[in-house]
């Protein structure tokens, strides 16, 4: 029997975009001096560009050699500017709150064009409900068309008094015993609304096998009860 949070999984598409020219300083071993910079988009479903403000912060990191190798921007579009006459790949940290990290992307440096642009694919991961409104914002989410209206949810998320994505981490992290304790508190708490999609069409979960749910649906009385029990078992703090 498995647990999937299968709602919570996003993907959206980044752009890097590059630009690059030749300055009027001295050569160094025999190559020309260039200024480039790195800023940052979002691109939604029509490939448009829009802010990355799904991002609270950026960190470049810059081959060793330079003076200040890791830099950090706070602002949409997070451009990054400096000079230099190497070509190098940049690993880019895109960070959702002050702690919280995706994957890195790398992206390419080099001076064959003095525009261009890559285009990467990042995952959001149990992203808040605030961040998926965000989202939003650049194209539809899994489940927004099939997904039931849950009256007062916005309100319910703006004081939410959970951490979801904690949660969620407990969830998988469960031993087969406290899994099937978990399945049947949420057997029991569920409430009408809950969005729960399985594979099989049960009324008792744990015939299900395999479901996923939509954390944020769930009813206050149940995430309470699972954050205390998360808590006992030191899963969640």
């Amino acid at each position: 029997m498995r647990f999937r949070d299968r709602a919570h999984i996003l993907q959206r598409k980044v752009k890097v975009a590059v630009e690059q020219h030749v300055i009027d300083k001295p050569p160094i071993e025999g190559f020309p001096m260039r200024e480039w910079s790195m800023r940052l988009y979002l691109l939604d479903e029509d490939g448009a560009e829009r802010p990355a403000d799904v991002f609270t912060k950026v960190v470049y990191n810059l081959h060793p050699t330079f003076e200040n190798p890791v830099q950090t921007f706070v602002k949409p579009p997070f451009v990054c500017s400096n000079e230099g006459w190497g070509e190098f790949e940049i690993g880019i940290d895109l960070y959702t709150t002050e702690k919280t990290k995706l994957a890195p992307i790398v992206q390419d440096l080099n001076f064959q064009k003095e525009e261009y642009a890559s285009i990467h694919t990042v995952v959001f991961k149990n992203p808040s409900q605030a961040l998926q409104e965000r989202l939003r914002e650049s194209g539809p989410l899994p489940n927004d068309e099939d997904r039931p209206k849950k009256k007062g949810l916005a309100s319910k998320k703006a004081a939410q008094k959970y951490d979801y994505e904690k949660v969620a981490d407990a969830l998988q992290k469960l031993e087969e015993e406290d899994l099937l304790k978990v399945i049947q508190m949420i057997n029991e708490g569920k409430a009408p609304d809950t969005y729960i999609r399985s594979d099989v069409e049960v009324t008792d979960l744990l015939q299900a096998g395999e479901f996923s749910i939509d954390l944020y649906t769930m009813p206050d009385t149940l995430t309470s009860k699972l954050w205390d029990f998360f808590l006992k078992r030191g899963l969640v703090s």
